[in-house]
């Protein structure tokens, strides 16, 4: 197997590092070279305008799609987010719908799959909210619920998407953690608050200061902000809970991982890391 990185990484069995980024056409040929699938999962979450989004997750998606096509590569899985679901609520998640529109029309053997919020050790999206559980207290969007999924169930089903499915070709999966209708913002913060051993207090801000508290993040904390007005603006959307008829089969993969021990064992790795 071969990974794109941008910067040095340690010897990993079976893995073969090739330096390089999105937006060097001449690496991704080095990483198409001799494989049989792609799996797409490099993009930018955070930007600090459309220009930055369109880089890294539209033309970066394209830049990938014509590596592909160049080496002979027909099997094409892509990571795209439930955001692109409601493109108009911030530019991450129309630069996300643009980038599947990309993949849609490429011609190849392609699954898109649209996760929802992703936890689990190494996290860094969402440590912010169990930091702030710590001191018992959570920050929430206006009411509404939300799917989440464990990076292991997560990346599960990607590998078992690389070979060519009958019943995954040309088709968009959303997959989260089993919860059918999802989780209400106050019970997932009270999840991670039973993870950590403390009772959080819920407070629900409402959009306007959310926005207000992502400019303030923006400039605290510069490239490295969690909350930023784009985020605020689809955060405070009421529901992003995965569809259900958009789940994969059973047959394909199903989740293990349930999500109470999953944020257990997620607190666990943050402590043993010295990060709470």
């Amino acid at each position: 197997m071969r990974a794109l990185t941008r910067r040095n990484q340690p010897k990993k069995a079976g893995v073969t590092w090739v330096h390089g980024a999105l937006d060097q056409p001449e690496t991704l040929e080095e990483l198409c070279e001799g494989a049989s699938a792609v799996l797409h999962v490099a993009g930018v979450v955070n930007a600090l305008d459309v220009a930055g989004f369109e880089a890294g997750n539209v033309t970066g998606t394209a830049n990938m799609l014509a590596a592909a096509k160049e080496a002979g590569i027909r099997r094409f899985v892509h990571v795209s987010s439930l955001a692109a679901k409601h493109p108009e609520l911030s530019l991450y998640g129309a630069s996300k719908a643009r980038a599947e529109r990309l993949v849609g029309a490429s011609m190849l053997d392609w699954t898109i799959i649209r996760p929802p919020g992703v936890y689990g050790p190494g996290d860094t999206e969402m440590f912010d909210m169990f930091r702030l559980a710590e001191k018992g207290w959570a920050i929430l969007p206006p009411r509404g619920r939300v799917s989440v999924i464990h990076v292991d169930d997560l990346a599960r089903l990607l590998v078992a998407l690389l070979p060519a499915h009958d019943d995954a070709t040309v088709r968009i999966f959303e997959a989260d953690d089993g919860t059918s209708d999802g989780w209400t913002h106050e019970a997932f913060a009270r999840a991670i608050g039973w993870a950590i051993g403390r009772r959080v207090n819920t407070l629900h801000a409402p959009r306007f200061l959310l926005k207000l508290a992502g400019q303030a993040d923006r400039l605290f904390r510069g490239k490295k902000a969690k909350l930023t007005p784009d985020r605020a603006s689809y955060l405070s959307h009421p529901d992003w809970t995965t569809d259900r008829a958009a789940i994969p089969s059973p047959a394909l993969w199903t989740p293990q991982i349930e999500t109470r021990q999953g944020l257990k064992d997620t607190v666990r790795w943050y402590r043993a890391q010295g990060w709470m």
